[in-house]
């Protein structure tokens, strides 16, 4: 039995994979030892081997079929995402069809990105030479992905590695590995051999395990910093690529339309429970305006409804964890005991928790500074443009950033000032597509994703040059 298979596999040892609105039981999969490495090793190397020999047409129509036969079963696919992640119905089913669409843009790029022609004779003295450099395989990749987004994030790793011509170790996040499975098993109905991804799904020792074995040439990663750390750490000699924590700020000037940037931030803010490495966290809003953002925002957090996630009726599903809503709850306690003011939320009931938007809240404290990955937004009013830039670069990390505004003058004053990987003018932090490149600004900044950046991370340049000699 490969090791794709044994994670299928409700064998002992073994983890189970819960409902995170009621606790039941989703599935069962392999609780995959350290001990175990040397045999995905061994598994790795032949798919690597496999993968590389697939002509790049092989490799895009696999990738083209998955995708199709995807988008043929979204509603599966989508029910998946909400009884192992909490997503809402409607957020599921945007995640599907993001994956499709990932899928999609790593067929192009096996096709079309691979190498172009160097020209030699454009320098004295190479007049005799002609060449070029392709695009090559690195070989066995691992990646480590988390439980927000179960599917595309997985697909954000699949399709460029495969459209590159790699194989890959897959750990999913233990919490949510369902997706992942499903999206791999339609991999290789589509024509994908089996050795090509192993999926390997395991706690912790596991992740260290494959992260330090030397043949590996890559860890893709996305998760927090602390565990982005000890990666780094142990890693050693090999190409990292990491997607980490997020606080994202949006900049509200006082002549924006002020009714789309309000349903823009709330979406921003509350989608995916706030579990959401780019969502909403820091509404930084021109005090001229601030009192009636504040009032229209409040209103409207107020209205949204947090429960079952597969009620049509449900604005917010549960967090991953009752642990995560609970570790939400202490963030924002300690933010009122240093002198926060409550707008509205702040409330739990098991795994979920409600909406909850703050102001006055202290910089100094961890919700100000630190990624709270939970339905949590302070609102912070600023007088001058050049106030909003310093506090929007305040945290010493930033993936995504957002101002609305009507002037062209400033919003492009923003986009080149704001440090982030990404700035979205006239679009909460949280807009994404995924051919665009995808990652960090300042500490922790590790590489891209978005396909076509993702499949150069996951490629190397070989250079062949003739000299025609005579």
């Amino acid at each position: 039995m490969n090791l794709s298979s044994l994670a299928r596999a409700a064998v002992a040892p073994h983890i189970e994979v819960f409902n995170p609105f009621d606790g039941t039981v989703v599935g069962t999969v392999a609780d995959v030892c350290a001990s175990q490495v040397p045999q995905l090793l061994v598994q790795g190397r032949s798919g690597a081997q496999a993968c590389a020999a697939l002509p790049r047409h092989r490799r895009a129509r696999i990738l083209e079929q998955a995708a199709l036969h995807i988008e043929r079963d979204a509603p599966a696919f989508a029910r998946l995402i909400v009884e192992e992640a909490g997503k809402t119905l409607k957020q599921a089913e945007k995640e599907v069809k993001r994956c499709v669409n990932t899928l999609k843009l790593s067929a192009e790029e096996a096709r079309r990105n691979a190498g172009e022609v160097v020209p030699f004779d454009a320098y004295e003295g190479s007049e005799s030479r002609q060449g070029w450099f392709s695009r090559e395989p690195l070989g066995l990749i691992v990646a480590i992905t988390p439980y927000n987004d179960p599917l595309n994030l997985v697909a954000h790793k699949l399709g460029p590695a495969i459209a590159g011509g790699n194989a890959l170790i897959l750990k999913p996040s233990e919490l949510a590995p369902l997706s992942a499975i499903k999206l791999v098993s339609y991999l290789v109905e589509a024509g994908l051999p089996e050795s090509v991804v192993t999926v390997a799904t395991g706690g912790a020792e596991l992740a260290k395990a494959l992260v330090a074995c030397r043949e590996v040439r890559m860890i893709s990663f996305t998760g927090g910093f602390v565990t982005g750390e000890q990666i780094a750490r142990t890693a050693g000699l090999k190409k990292l690529a990491m997607d980490l924590g997020g606080n994202a700020p949006v900049i509200v000037m006082a002549d924006c339309n002020l009714a789309a940037a309000v349903n823009s931030c709330l979406s921003g803010a509350f989608w995916a429970a706030g579990q959401n490495c780019i969502g909403t966290q820091r509404l930084l809003i021109q005090a001229s305006i601030y009192e009636l953002f504040r009032e229209h925002f409040v209103s409207l957090a107020q209205k949204l409804v947090t429960g079952d996630p597969l009620l049509a009726s449900t604005d917010i599903g549960p967090m991953i964890t009752p642990q995560a809503a609970q570790n939400a709850e202490q963030v924002v306690n300690e933010a009122l005991k240093e002198g926060a003011r409550l707008l509205c939320g702040h409330r739990r009931q098991g795994p979920c928790y409600a909406a909850t938007v703050l102001e006055n809240v202290d910089h100094a404290s961890r919700l100000w500074r630190n990624e709270v990955f939970a339905p949590v937004v302070v609102l912070q009013p600023f007088e001058t443009f050049e106030e909003a830039i310093a506090l929007a670069n305040e945290p010493e990390y930033s993936l995504h950033a957002g101002i609305f505004t009507n002037d062209l003058a400033t919003a492009m004053s923003a986009a080149r000032r704001i440090e982030a990987g990404g700035v979205m003018i006239n679009d909460s932090s949280d807009y994404r597509f995924d051919a665009m490149p995808f990652g960090g600004s300042k500490y922790g900044s590790l590489g891209r994703e978005g396909v076509r950046f993702a499949y150069e991370e996951m490629t190397q340049p070989k250079v062949v040059c003739l000299n025609t000699l005579g």
